[in-house]
């Protein structure tokens, strides 16, 4: 039977990102604190493979399933379980707008801090690129935050009704199937139009059709808060895993070619949308199993609970130190070598991490010296 493992410590990391002031007692979901350690690993990876990795392997079908598992089990996870948590985390309207737009200046921020070395490059004359780009790429902390905003403003007309969410979520999926591209000259309309829908090459997590999943996750969060244990049960009713099962492998092929071709991927329409909603699905369920089997104190897991936990510092961290390098090694580093590069940015990471969030008690410590 799917069980949601508890355990009694302070709210995830993404909710101290989104609700940075709330103080929640009691249990809290160890499933999802996991699933976003899967998606920041996997994500390590992936970036690593983009922007490490020479042609010939980025290529090869290593790189294609390197790939695919930087697809569906990192951004649109993340981003569900982000919408999960809105749903479970009381907040007012107004605290939540303010850290959307919040979370929308720290991606400018993280923009200049992982291309610094690209940007002092340009500003040398050593490197001749346009570096606007780099500054307005649309990354996930965009997203994130656009998304909040998104579904405050709609929650409150909603309030808790799963249904107009779904309904919305498979419209915004749908959108960039529908929805013409910005054909004018304008340049300031033409990174306005990056955020929500283009065809730009930095535009990598517009709000079409992107939006789709946290608004996916907020409805499954609060069928979860009205009736607990009614929706747990249903997970594990074998009808519903042997159709999810069936979705999952018929459309296997298709969702693994649009998940290795970024261009698709980033602009993917609906029918992958719902491909990946069943993925992620039965990747929550297949860890909640082996949560279940080995425990959750199991070395493995306690990493990646740790690290979802610190998801937002993860993610930054892992950027400085991947964007920054990727101005000096770019494609270059040979397909032995790649793993060595992915466990020592992972460690670099986790290190800086565990700096950062102990930041206070090494003060202390030095205050005293």
């Amino acid at each position: 039977m799917f069980e949601l493992h508890l355990h009694k410590r302070a709210i995830p990391y993404v909710c101290n990102l989104i609700f940075p002031n709330l103080d929640m007692t009691g249990k809290r979901l160890i499933l999802p604190d996991v699933l976003k350690g899967v998606a920041v690993v996997l994500m390590i990876q992936v970036h690593i493979t983009e922007l490490f990795a020479t042609e010939a392997f980025y290529n090869s079908m290593a790189g294609r399933i390197s790939l695919f598992l930087g697809g569906v089990p990192a951004a649109p996870m993340f981003m569900a379980v982000m919408g999960f948590f809105f749903a479970i985390i009381p907040g007012s309207t107004l605290s939540r707008f303010r850290r959307g737009v919040q979370l929308i200046v720290f991606g400018f921020l993280l923009n200049i801090g992982l291309n610094l070395n690209l940007f002092f490059g340009i500003f040398k004359g050593d490197i001749n690129t346009d570096p606007l780009p780099y500054f307005f790429g649309v990354d996930i902390f965009f997203l994130a935050g656009l998304s909040l905003i998104i579904l405050a403003a709609t929650t409150t007309f909603t309030k808790k009704r799963t249904v107009p969410l779904l309904v919305l979520a498979l419209i915004v999926a749908t959108l960039p199937v529908v929805l013409p591209l910005y054909q004018g000259n304008s340049e300031e309309f033409r990174f306005i139009f990056a955020y929500f829908h283009s065809n730009e090459w930095w535009s990598y997590f517009p709000v079409f059709p992107w939006l789709a999943y946290p608004l996916s996750g907020a409805a499954a969060g609060f069928i979860y808060v009205e009736n607990k244990e009614e929706s747990v049960k249903f997970f594990a009713r074998p009808a519903f895993l042997i159709v999810s099962l069936l979705v999952l492998v018929v459309l296997f092929g298709y969702g693994f070619k649009i998940s290795s071709y970024l261009p698709v991927y980033y602009h993917h329409g609906p029918l992958f949308f719902g491909w990946a909603l069943v993925f992620i699905t039965l990747i929550a369920l297949f860890i909640n199993k082996l949560i279940q089997a080995v425990g959750s104190e199991n070395v493995v897991f306690r990493f990646l609970g740790w690290a979802g936990r610190q998801v937002t510092a993860f993610y930054v961290f892992q950027w400085l130190i991947i964007g920054n390098l990727a101005t000096v090694i770019y494609k270059t580093v040979e397909p032995e070598f790649l793993f060595l590069w992915f466990a020592c940015v992972l460690a670099a990471s986790a290190t800086l991490v565990w700096i950062w969030t102990n930041r206070k008690k090494w003060i202390r410590i030095f205050e005293n010296q």
